[in-house]
């Protein structure tokens, strides 16, 4: 229940650990003088040494040291407090730095909800690890040998060395319980990030859900999904009030055997009444240190769990540090191959060429493996084998800056923060003045729309809710124009919006294609037409390339596509 690598990650943190051992040592210090007074008053009493007025002095040291040990006791809870704020700022931190390494391809290592909930949620279970159980784990051993001495030299070393050897009965119950804790702990963990996961991707496509009426099916689910995890929960709390009944009953059955101890020794005459009264006083706190280190044993172990999950996350192979810039000039993949799952090979031996400045199209029918290629250009996938190269540098060789600089990606599903149009204008360019800004916008054609508003200035809900489909990727278009980089991905870009949208998103892609280089990736063929070269991917693989003419003199799978889409628009307008 040590772990090294948290203290070797938080090194600062011992100085504080240590301070609050000391502090605890100095309140049984202190612990210790209170009961002496109190034994020796009583003696004296008994014995009709003293009188009432003697008692003076013994209740002025009883004050002193009860309000001494208040300011130890807030003060070692200071300590608890400083101790775990390093460890929360520093793990974060390394999380945090550990996302920027990955870069875009950190969703190969663990999943969106998993890395907040580690983040936050298993983060503050390290706190009361460093803050609590840390410092009570060394003193919960500091503290019976300190009293096994004073025992024996002050009274009977019998009675201290009968209580010393019952005080590791408490951690033999704690090392009884571990395995079953550690087991149980790693399943609440997994459960619990699947819940969230599960409950991240419900909210997000509550729209879908509603519109399909499916909302009702994964509530039972999730029902289904949450009951498990209270499953768990209860196993967990089971867990934890048994080995608590344990430590109870070793902890005060221990103290309550160190009393009769001690009495009888009084009455055998071994021992004076003030050494009697000294050991009933402290038979307990043979026990409490290790009794309290078994309650925090529980979240220390819950902090463990979390912890695993987040040094697993850390100790993630990293790619080589990439340092390569690249300015577009012309990308290439040769036979690359591509799984998300190893049962299951996406891309096949593709091999594609996109000069630089030119206009490329990438089609075929859904799931053929269109997208997959952007992805792999964004570098938000590695590729399986084969090379892929931007300007004759492979890609993991590129900086994701100097990529992200180079390659703008556009796809149907483009994000917006709640604010203004200027602000999420100028995510793309920080310094693009109004002028800038209009024109984007009124090569977009969006322009009209926002002067009827309130301009640079109309507002934004969340994702830009309160604009069509058609409108968000216009504005969408604007913001990538803006970024002006040499290489533009259109994913889908006019999926599911309106023809008027449709032709301005269009012009202003074509408008692009004379400066810059274009790839466009469609399952609606007309989108290419224009292309210099055309791709037509099926099942993975890469079935035909050429202009639009040369593809429909093979009569193969492009003319296929070609053929099944104009009849359908022909219907599409019989029926109008």
């Amino acid at each position: 229940m040590f772990d090294k690598r948290l203290m070797q990650m938080c090194p600062e943190s011992r100085k504080y650990i240590i301070g609050n051992i000391i502090l605890q040592f100095l309140e049984l210090c202190l612990n210790v003088v209170m009961s002496v007074t109190i034994a020796v008053s009583v003696q004296r009493l008994y014995e009709k040494v003293w009188t009432l007025n003697n008692l003076i002095v013994p209740l002025i040291i009883i004050v002193c040291t009860v309000l001494a040990r208040f300011f130890t006791t807030k003060y070692a809870t200071r300590m608890s407090y400083f101790a775990s704020r390093t460890v929360k700022r520093v793990m974060r931190e390394k999380i945090y730095a550990k996302l920027l390494r990955l870069g875009t391809s950190y969703r190969e290592h663990s999943t969106t909800a998993e890395l907040v909930q580690e983040s936050v949620e298993g983060v503050d279970q390290l706190e009361s690890y460093f803050g609590q159980y840390m410092p009570q784990f060394f003193y919960a051993f500091i503290a019976p040998i300190a009293l096994f001495f004073l025992f024996g030299f002050g009274g009977s070393w019998l009675v201290a060395a009968i209580l010393l050897i019952c005080v590791p009965l408490i951690p033999g119950a704690i090392m009884m319980v571990q395995k079953i804790a550690k087991k149980i702990l790693s399943k609440y963990w997994g459960q619990y990030t699947k819940l969230g996961s599960t409950f991240l991707e419900n909210l997000q496509g509550m729209t879908t859900l509603k519109t399909y009426q499916a909302d009702g099916y994964k509530n039972v689910e999730m029902n289904r999904e949450s009951e498990h995890f209270r499953k768990v929960t209860m196993a967990v709390l089971t867990m934890q009030l048994n080995s608590v009944t344990i430590m109870d009953f070793v902890a005060y059955g221990g103290a309550a055997l160190g009393i009769l101890l001690a009495m009888k020794s009084f009455v055998d005459g071994n021992i004076g009444l003030a050494n009697c009264i000294f050991m009933i006083l402290l038979s307990a706190d043979f026990f409490l240190p290790m009794r309290r280190l078994g309650s925090y044993f529980h979240v220390a172990m819950n902090g463990m769990a979390a912890s695993d999950k987040i040094f697993r996350f850390l100790s993630e192979a990293e790619p080589d540090e990439k340092t390569e810039t690249v300015s577009g000039s012309e990308i290439a993949l040769k036979n690359v191959c591509f799984s998300y799952t190893e049962d299951r090979e996406i891309l096949h031996n593709v091999s594609i060429t996109i000069p630089k400045n030119g206009f490329v199209g990438i089609v075929g029918e859904s799931g053929s493996g269109k997208s997959t290629i952007a992805s792999l250009i964004m570098g938000r996938n590695t590729i399986g084998s084969g090379s892929l190269t931007i300007d004759g540098k492979e890609m993991d060789t590129i900086s994701e800056q100097s990529l992200m600089r180079a390659v703008t990606y556009i796809g149907f599903g483009s994000v917006f923060f709640k604010g203004t149009v200027r602000e999420n204008l100028l995510l793309a360019d920080r310094n693009a003045d109004d002028a800038k800004l209009w024109q984007v916008l009124d090569e977009c054609q969006l322009s009209a729309f926002l002067k009827s508003e309130n301009g640079l200035d109309t507002g934004l809900l969340e994702n830009a809710g309160n604009l069509s489909g058609g409108q968000k990727q216009r504005l969408a278009l604007a913001r990538a124009a803006l970024h002006d980089s040499p290489v533009y991905i259109f994913d889908e870009a006019t999926s599911n919006i309106d023809i008027e949208s449709e032709e301005a998103i269009l012009s202003a892609i074509h408008a692009l294609t004379k400066k810059k280089t274009v790839i466009m990736i469609s399952h609606r063929l007309a989108n290419v037409v224009d292309a210099d070269k055309i791709y037509v991917m099926e099942n993975g693989n890469i079935a035909e390339s050429g202009t639009h003419t040369e593809l429909l003199k093979k009569n193969g799978a492009y003319t296929r596509l070609w053929k099944t889409q104009s009849a359908l628009e022909s219907y599409g307008k019989e029926a109008v």
